[in-house]
């Protein structure tokens, strides 16, 4: 198998992290994930790795080192890892797609779903410290956040959008289907 390296979109809670530990169980890839450096940061710095606070820090890197700084960061990070299926969780920018776009087999993924299933879904996973308490109106909310409003956009820029609207069966047929090539 050539090397496939696939970039996962969407808007919160849509199944792109998920997606990703799906292809790291089933398919051995190595992930790489936009958070993940904004997660080193705000435990070595004692903040809340809530998901104000990551906003909030991507916001500050970005204009301190430029729009690029954390494509840059997953572009080495990317070309590091050794499967030859590379997952990376967490596109934001069309600034992103664009760096990631010189990878050789970069393929860009849109993943979708209802908002009130995504909602359902970030109630239960609780990935961020106040995912769990989180009311409709917050989860709202956080729609209206910078690195938030940057992703509907994105949409447009995807080679294969995928709907999540169903079981987590037909999503991991879904994928398996994308990693093998199949339409």
């Amino acid at each position: 198998m050539a090397r496939l390296i696939i970039g996962f979109a969407g808007e919160l809670a849509s199944g792109k992290t998920y997606s990703a530990k799906y292809l790291i169980e089933k398919h051995g890839a190595d992930s790489c994930r936009f958070s993940s450096s904004l997660r080193d940061v705000t435990k070595r710095l004692y903040l809340p790795e809530d998901r104000e606070t990551l906003a909030k820090l991507s916001l500050i890197l970005r204009q301190g080192f430029g729009e690029e700084v954390l494509a840059e960061v997953i572009f080495n990070d990317t070309k590091n890892a050794k499967a030859d299926l590379v997952v990376i969780d967490g596109v934001r920018r069309e600034q992103d797609i664009k760096h990631l776009r010189s990878l050789p087999n970069f393929k860009f993924v849109y993943i979708e779903a209802d908002p009130k299933i995504r909602f359902e879904r970030l109630n239960k996973r609780g990935e961020n410290a106040d995912d769990k308490s989180k009311t409709w109106e917050q989860f709202l909310a956080d729609h209206k956040l910078e690195t938030e409003q940057s992703i509907p956009p994105l949409k447009k820029f995807a080679s294969e959008v995928i709907d999540n609207n169903g079981s987590a069966e037909e999503l991991q047929s879904k994928l398996d289907r994308l990693v093998l090539g199949v339409s």
